[in-house]
């Protein structure tokens, strides 16, 4: 593709605000990701995928060493659930903007955004500066309240429609455990419904059906059953699924919530259907139940906000997390309307009422406030979400067009910056046809793998080798590199 004469400096803001310039025919992406499944796998030719080997151990040295050691006092040698370790971990000593650096000198073009969370691009430095100023001045914690705690809540307040009051918290994990607790505290009922296939987090009663829809318990070790006993899910997109659920609720108590990921599960790896959240929307207040928007991955990046002002549909509470602190740690919060949020009042006293307890040593530290502050500031100025969206569109047209030139069963759809690429199909396999999971889910899990591991090789770093998330950096000009170099890789099938 060639590059076009988009100058983000003067064309920004005649983009959509939104981050996304259209919803997918969703009917569309389902029947090519069902052909995908119905097909044998195409992986990496085996004798190209040594090749790839053997370049990453040739040009990767130290970081091979390093994982190696990494093992010796990390289980399993990494500690991030995004950490890509295949055939080792690639150690990273620099980012900046589209790219990374990683210790043997390696620079690749980054679409993992270290998970979504850096829209602007990679240690932007309008942020860095206010923060270094604030280092220098105060210290990245005191332990008592901030200006910029306001400031941000006063930013988040101003753009995100559902939300009046907001409370900040040290990650999304946190603050989906603060937004059930809420919802239970609040209605004064006990079950939560969530979507089979959804992420929200790690905690105990979180970790239900996850990636798969329908497995249930099956990832939850160390958690006593007792703890998921109130945790349900339906299948993605099932209306009437919902609807039984939650009349089975109310023969035992009722629905304190229904959470989704408005996207849909997995950030949008089983997308929903446009006037979806509108419907669950609906059957939510019917069943005087809370629904909870999971904007950590679609908050910000969708625009300032979120995916329930691009769906206009307003949840009862909001999670936040990634971008609100724009790459910073302590990257977490909950909004909605004033009634709700005050049973989160903090603080040794305060006014009375049923309080929803809720903590964190770390959270809402001026470190984290500044730079959320500052990267919302800069978000709005740039229409970050904007030309984030707009490299998502054309990395993914470019994916198309070389998938049906190549012939392959691939698929590339995205929703905005957010760019899925399957090509194992391993993350929509389902219990609907178990067999067919059983069969086939290691295999196509390894050929993830190798595609992710192909992708380094290459100079691409990519979110488990399926998903592909863009940031204001990625100019026309990186955005076609990465498509010839996807192209490279492709030639290797």
């Amino acid at each position: 593709m060639s590059a076009s004469a988009f100058n983000p400096d003067t064309d920004a803001m005649s983009l959509p605000k939104s981050g996304v310039s259209k919803w997918h025919d969703t009917k569309e992406v389902y029947a090519k990701l069902d052909y995908l499944l119905s097909q044998k796998i195409k992986p990496i030719k085996a004798k190209n995928m040594k090749k790839v080997i053997n370049k990453l151990e040739t040009t990767c040295p130290k970081s091979k060493a390093l994982y190696q050691h990494a093992q010796t006092v990390i289980p399993n040698g990494v500690q991030h659930n995004l950490a890509f370790n295949y055939p080792f971990a690639i150690a990273m000593d620099k980012a900046k903007g589209a790219y990374l650096r990683d210790i043997d000198g390696n620079q690749y073009i980054d679409f993992l955004q270290a998970g979504g969370t850096t829209l602007l691009g990679s240690n932007y430095q309008p942020v860095l500066d206010k923060v270094q100023n604030l280092l220098a001045e105060c210290g990245p914690v005191t332990g008592l309240l901030h200006q910029y705690e306001v400031k941000i809540a006063e930013e988040v307040i101003k753009h995100v429609p559902s939300v009046e009051m907001f409370r900040m918290l040290g990650s999304g994990t946190e603050s989906v455990m603060a937004a059930i607790r809420l919802a239970r505290n609040i209605t004064g009922k006990k079950h939560i419904i969530k979507v089979g296939g959804g992420y929200h987090g790690w905690s105990d009663q979180m970790v239900y059906g996850l990636r798969i829809p329908g497995t249930g318990r099956r990832e939850a070790h160390g958690i006593p059953k007792d703890i998921s006993k109130y945790t349900h899910e339906v299948c993605p997109n099932d209306l009437a699924n919902l609807r039984l659920m939650l009349n089975l609720n109310s023969l035992r108590g009722g629905t304190a919530a229904v959470i989704v990921e408005p996207i849909g599960p997995e950030s949008g790896t089983r997308p929903v259907y446009f006037d979806y959240n509108q419907q669950v929307r609906t059957l939510c207040d019917e069943f005087d139940t809370l629904l909870i928007f999971d904007e950590v991955v679609s908050g910000f990046r969708f625009g300032l906000g979120g995916a329930q002002a691009y769906f206009n549909v307003d949840p009862d509470i909001t999670v936040f997390g990634k971008c609100l602190t724009g790459g910073y740690p302590m990257a977490g919060g909950i909004g909605g309307r004033k009634e709700i949020m005050m049973s989160l009042a903090g603080g040794i006293g305060g006014k009375g009422g049923k309080k929803t307890f809720v903590g964190g040593t770390l959270s809402a530290n001026p470190l984290s406030t500044v730079a959320g502050y500052y990267a919302i500031k800069e978000m709005e100025r740039t229409n970050a979400a904007g030309i984030a969206g707009r490299a998502g569109d054309r990395l993914c047209a470019g994916l198309e067009e070389i998938i049906e030139r190549r012939g392959l069963p691939y698929v590339a759809y995205n929703q905005g910056s957010i760019v899925h690429l399957e090509t194992s199909g391993v993350l929509l396999l389902t219990l609907a046809k178990p067999i067919k999971a059983l069969r086939e889910n290691a295999k196509r899990k390894h050929m993830m793998e190798q595609m992710g591991a192909a992708y380094t090789a290459h100079g691409i770093i990519s979110l488990a080798g399926s998903c592909l998330l863009t940031s204001m950096a990625d100019t026309d000009p990186i955005i076609d590199e990465a498509l010839n170099r996807f192209d490279e890789v492709f030639a290797l099938v």
